[in-house]
């Protein structure tokens, strides 16, 4: 799977690696999102070497990304995805809203960066913006 791009009749499906360390969030977003939208769930990590591992081998067009977690934080994770894989956009979706972390995570490479709770609207959009084009 190179690009990760499917083409439904006319519409193209964007794939999407989840992670986040809790499993309920993770659980949750790979029901809602592909209820949502044109998005297909193609792994989970539950932290950022298991992120990096992950991407490296399913090549997902965009990597939903949680900041906090154990192992390795979604900065380093970022970083280190970017490395391997500039083309896959990174969506950090994180319960810090304050502008420290948003600085950080946009200097270590973040694509998006979304406050959890985040309408879906708004979370679907950010993921599949690029992947149209």
């Amino acid at each position: 799977m190179s690009s990760g791009k499917q083409a439904l009749g006319n519409r193209t499906r964007c794939s999407v690696l989840i992670v986040d360390d809790n499993r309920y969030v993770r659980r949750e977003l790979r029901v809602l999102l592909p209820l949502a939208g044109d998005i297909d769930i193609v792994g989970e990590a539950a932290d950022g070497r298991e992120a990096i591992r992950l991407t490296t081998a399913l090549q997902p067009q965009v990597v939903l990304l949680d900041l906090e977690m154990p192992e390795l934080d979604g900065y380093e994770a970022t970083r280190q995805i970017k490395a391997r894989c500039p083309a896959c956009r990174i969506v950090a979706l994180t319960a810090h809203g304050y502008e420290a972390a948003r600085r950080q995570a946009m200097q270590s490479g973040v694509d998006v960066f979304l406050v959890k709770g985040a309408a879906v609207d708004t979370l679907v959009q950010a993921i599949t913006e690029r992947s149209e084009s």
